[in-house]
């Protein structure tokens, strides 16, 4: 049977793109569809834009493999076209004497990943680096920075569409039907609706990705993971940025917590938090000004709350909810919901930015084997 694409990729966030780029590298003609006007418009335009070292993920797991490798593919690939990055390293600090223990974990579990480069201070030491900051120890990853996650995804695009593939928005996947003697059947919503063909099929779409495989007939209600909305809201600073190095206190359940970043502008930016909501809300309250600053006040006790401004707020697709494990990422494929030719993937949340570029590299590699041009 001849399909109008050899792959068609559900989502153009910077995992789906990642996706679409792995997939036409192996030579197939890819169509890569979203929803919203343009790429990039959920989970990956709401976020921190750091790119992780890999420190926190257990041993073996896929977290822990596509993070460390998706941040050397990262870097490599903002390198060399030309996207604004700074690798400005990360300290992960204790701001008191019972937290050392865990922050020493950290980097134990970090050297197991493979992350290069760090280092155990002294309290004394992480002053050194950065004078505002309040620690008894610290964990530097020099691995660690931040970049421009919308360049990069403007970048992921242009190669998909230069090796002869197409990123076409305002298109809304609407479902797919598995055809007789493979490949898919694939309904195209929005003014062009219209009905495609594809060998292939990934799904890729963030906190829409339980209702993505539900449209897909045959997929096994029973084998699609719960999915939760994590909401984290965001605020900036006013007035100079007190450290140039991201800083992270411990992680929190679920999450790795409230953490500092100076953005590529140069401001100083802290968040996210975690809530769990049943609904979309990208609403900040402003009077969680004077929460932000009580926690930040542990670990930069100069902060004061009329400096903090509401900014912005991200969802995270998690498949755990309050008090629960945070489990892995699940990129699944026949082996999981019997339907060859698909990958499904759920949970995509922190790193899968970093990790993206390695997420797509693995999806490819399940569906066609290592055979990039």
């Amino acid at each position: 049977m001849t399909f109008d694409f050899d792959a068609t990729v559900v989502g153009a966030g910077a995992v789906g793109l990642a996706c679409g780029r792995a997939l036409s590298k192996r030579g197939l003609t890819v169509l890569v569809l979203e929803k919203e006007d343009f790429i990039g418009q959920g989970v990956s335009s709401r976020n921190s834009e750091v790119i992780h070292a890999g420190l926190y993920y257990p041993t073996g797991s896929l977290k822990a493999q596509v993070c460390v490798e998706g941040r050397r593919l990262l870097y490599d690939f903002l390198e060399s076209h030309k996207v604004d990055y700074w690798k400005c390293g990360k300290l992960v600090v204790a701001t008191d004497e019972a937290e050392i223990p865990r922050i020493e974990a950290i980097l134990e579990q970090g050297r197991i990943n493979g992350v290069e480069g760090l280092e155990e201070l002294t309290g004394e030491q992480a002053r050194a680096l950065e004078p505002q900051l309040n620690a008894v120890s610290a964990i530097l990853s020099p691995e660690s920075g931040v970049f421009d996650s919308h360049g990069y995804m403007l970048a992921l695009q242009g190669e998909i569409e230069a090796m002869g593939g197409s990123v076409v928005t305002s298109a809304p996947f609407e479902g797919a039907e598995p055809l007789a003697g493979g490949g898919f059947s694939i309904r195209v919503g929005g003014e062009g609706a219209t009905t495609v063909t594809s060998r292939l099929l990934v799904t890729a779409a963030g906190l829409s990705a339980q209702a993505v495989a539900g449209a897909i007939d045959g997929y096994p209600a029973g084998d699609i993971p719960q999915g939760h909305f994590g909401k984290g809201v965001y605020f900036r600073l006013s007035g100079p940025a007190p450290f140039n190095r991201l800083i992270y206190p411990p992680p929190i359940p679920g999450a790795l917590g409230t953490h500092y970043r100076k953005d590529l502008g140069g401001q100083g930016v802290f968040g996210p938090d975690l809530v769990y909501v049943e609904a979309e809300d990208y609403s900040v309250d402003p009077a969680k000004a004077a929460e932000f600053a009580d926690y930040i006040r542990r670990f930069w006790p100069g902060v004061r709350a009329e400096a903090l401004s509401a900014d912005y707020a991200g969802i995270r697709p998690k498949l755990h909810g309050a008090g629960q494990a945070q489990p892995d990422f699940q990129l699944n494929g026949q082996e999981a919901h019997g339907i060859e030719g698909l990958m499904a993937l759920f949970g995509i949340e922190s790193p899968g930015l970093t990790s993206s570029m390695a997420i797509g590299e693995a999806v490819a590699t399940k569906l066609v084997g290592d055979t990039r041009a």
